[in-house]
């Protein structure tokens, strides 16, 4: 790895820790060079701008998230569980996702409107093929599985502070997208 390809990832580390915490509006380029042990023109140099360089952290981590769990609707409930897992484990991640949602000054990142177009294309093939429940649309299916799965990060309030992440939780959320997903039996 070269000298620069060095600075651009210490750049990237740093940019996510500052980003996950303050957002674009709220971040500080000053920060983010201190940090990564480097000049702050070194960002501007390597990334154009602070919104291009959240653009750049987040598109980053997405690929990753992207790559760490696939998805196939024939396991809906174990990709929500997945998913979940995920949600747990990097929670700024999920601050970052938040923020990309509120920032008004970035751009959408690519990949997540085409993963999320094709999990929904591929839960409409296999409701029309029976394999799941026909009763709520694919969009719906999609929006509900993210959003029970990720609800307990500590991004998002509305996760119950009464009952701590861990197993049991994890197998209720596993649970209700089975349910949600099976198809009813023809019988």
């Amino acid at each position: 790895m070269s000298k620069a390809d060095q600075t651009k990832a210490k750049i990237l580390d740093a940019a996510l820790e500052e980003f996950a915490a303050y957002g674009v509006a709220g971040a500080r380029v000053d920060r983010i060079s201190a940090a990564a042990g480097c000049n702050k023109n070194l960002l501007y140099v390597y990334f154009g701008s602070k919104e291009n360089l959240f653009t750049t952290v987040l598109d980053q981590h997405l690929l990753r998230v992207y790559e760490d769990i696939p998805f196939t609707p024939d396991d809906l409930p174990g990709f929500a569980g997945r998913v979940f897992d995920f949600a747990m484990a990097h929670p700024d991640l999920m601050r970052l996702l938040a923020w990309s949602t509120l920032e008004t000054t970035v751009s959408s990142p690519t990949g997540r409107a085409s993963s999320h177009d094709a999990k929904i294309e591929a839960i409409h093939k296999a409701q029309s093929a029976g394999q799941l429940n026909p009763l709520f649309s694919a969009e719906v299916l999609v929006t509900t599985l993210m959003a029970v799965a990720t609800a307990w990060s500590p991004a998002f309030p509305f996760g119950s502070s009464h009952q701590p992440p861990g197993a049991k939780l994890r197998a209720q959320v596993v649970d209700m997208i089975g349910r949600l997903a099976t198809a009813p039996d023809p019988t």
